[in-house]
């Protein structure tokens, strides 16, 4: 007992102590390598990631969220879901304010992969 309150001590006291079991332990997937490149300019890279459904839903009825983060700027736009089909609409909405807002086109997009943004149609908007 007495081992367990020192190690409980020890995390108390050594705030960099980090947990790589209980860090790994919660995610989902690998993290990406590290990169060394970095944007240029705003909207050369956005990175876009889904998360949800949560079991209960805001007063809206929203359980998904879009998340959309500029490299260069770091600048977060948060959308809230109703379904996960929305995303096409907002994307698709997204790409178009960039382009009529900012007078430029995003350049790559990067994502983890899930099956809602296989979506050849969004990347035409691009061009």
């Amino acid at each position: 007992m007495l081992s367990k309150i020192n190690f409980l001590l020890l995390n108390i006291t050594n705030k960099s102590f980090i947990c790589d079991i209980c860090q790994f332990a919660k995610q989902k997937r690998l993290p990406f390598p590290l990169s060394a490149s970095k944007s240029k300019k705003c909207f050369d890279l956005i990175y876009v990631e889904m998360w949800g459904a949560y079991s209960l839903s805001s007063i809206h009825g929203h359980k998904y969220f879009l998340t959309i983060v500029g490299d260069y700027s770091r600048y977060t736009w948060v959308f809230p879901l109703k379904q996960k089909y929305e995303v096409v609409k907002i994307l698709e909405d997204f790409l178009v304010f960039i382009q009529t807002q900012f007078e430029t086109k995003i350049k790559v997009i990067r994502s983890d992969n899930v099956t809602e943004f296989f979506m050849t149609n969004i990347l035409s908007i691009k061009e």
